[in-house]
């Protein structure tokens, strides 16, 4: 593992083997065993449900009760054909970037053990057939074996996940599945700074959230929170190539407080609420209105009954890429917040509107 700053205040071992381990929408098995053992350390009771969805419940004083949930799942890719010479094409497990693809190494999980992999790309040497603007379907992966071999060990439903290591560059953290790993790595931070909590809290780690928060809208019929606080990654597109109305959030401004994205609008007297708490405790955030794209919040909102819910979210340049990139002090205010707001919630604050 590469060292990192000793003054970054979160578990950053715990991160990059989140990062680093293979999970995708569906077969999320690898970092839910993480998780299981992390929540075991930190929660009176750990249970997982038909779906996957790992539940660590503190019990409260009352039974006014809250979830957190962040998801566990990756985008990532399912081996869909295995060709006469060899190369494996691909169907996509969330929303991918073609472009971002080409010459990545990639791990194939197959029931005969991880195979390396990479992701074919022409070289600019000859004339070669790779479009400027490809596809998914155009994608190959080439694992360095004869076809024989391959047709052995390599079956139609396999999995793939990206070959990439979490390292500091900077101030910031960069590498494959920061989205949303790094949002786990709160909760639990979260979880094991709460001894006594007012509310009794379940620490929902959720599955298959990339393809369409499926274990979020399961999860709120499951629990029934009285109210509901998602955690999840957000846009940061404060780079060259975007003008400033377009940054939604800007890394090293501090964390996330959600207004709305395409699938959600938080409740006001969540949002202003985790704003007050912020504000007390002098914990830096910033606003975060997302055009496009949804998070498990969203999945609270159309289960049965009216529950009020809010989101926090962790600022991150470049995402759906291998170089998911975070600054460090805003995963350290998105902790700090999500604590603070935790040990504040007595169950007597009225949300309804």
């Amino acid at each position: 593992m590469a060292a990192f700053d000793a003054d970054f205040e979160f578990d950053t071992g715990l991160l990059v083997e989140l990062t680093e381990t293979g999970g995708v929408p569906g077969y999320e098995d690898r970092v839910r065993e993480i998780v299981r053992r992390e929540l075991a350390e930190t929660t009176d009771t750990v249970r997982s449900d038909a779906m996957g969805n790992v539940i660590g419940t503190l019990t409260g004083t009352s039974d006014y009760s809250v979830t957190v949930a962040t998801h566990m799942d990756e985008i990532g890719f399912m081996v869909r054909h295995v060709t006469d010479s060899g190369f494996l094409t691909i169907d996509s497990l969330g929303g991918w970037d073609p472009r971002v693809l080409r010459a990545q190494r990639v791990i194939v999980h197959t029931d005969d053990g991880d195979l390396a992999g990479v992701i074919g790309s022409s070289p600019p040497h000859t004339n070669g057939s790779d479009s400027d603007d490809p596809s998914i379907e155009d994608v190959y992966v080439d694992v360095g074996l004869d076809p024989e071999t391959v047709e052995e060990r390599v079956s139609v439903g396999d999995l793939i996940t990206m070959d990439q290591t979490t390292r500091q560059v900077g101030e910031h953290v960069t590498g494959k599945a920061i989205d949303n790993r790094v949002s786990v790595c709160a909760m639990v931070a979260a979880a094991r700074r709460l001894t006594d909590p007012d509310a009794t809290i379940h620490f929902a780690a959720t599955v298959q959230e990339e393809v369409g928060l499926r274990g979020a809208r399961a999860l709120g019929v499951d629990l029934d929170p009285d109210l509901a606080i998602a955690l999840d990654t957000t846009v940061a597109n404060d780079t060259p190539s975007h003008q400033a109305n377009e940054h939604v959030t800007r890394l090293g401004e501090g964390t996330g407080i959600k207004l709305k994205d395409s699938g959600v609008i938080t409740n006001p007297k969540v949002h202003r609420r985790l704003q007050a708490v912020a504000e007390r405790a002098g914990i830096p955030y910033q606003m975060e209105i997302l055009p496009s794209g949804k998070t498990d919040t969203a999945g609270f909102q159309t289960t049965h009954g009216a529950k009020p819910v809010g989101a926090i979210s962790v600022p991150t340049r470049y995402l759906h890429t291998v170089t998911e990139s975070v600054h460090h002090a805003d995963l350290t205010a998105t902790i700090d917040l999500l604590t603070a707001f935790l040990e504040s919630e007595t169950g007597e604050h009225d949300y309804r509107l």
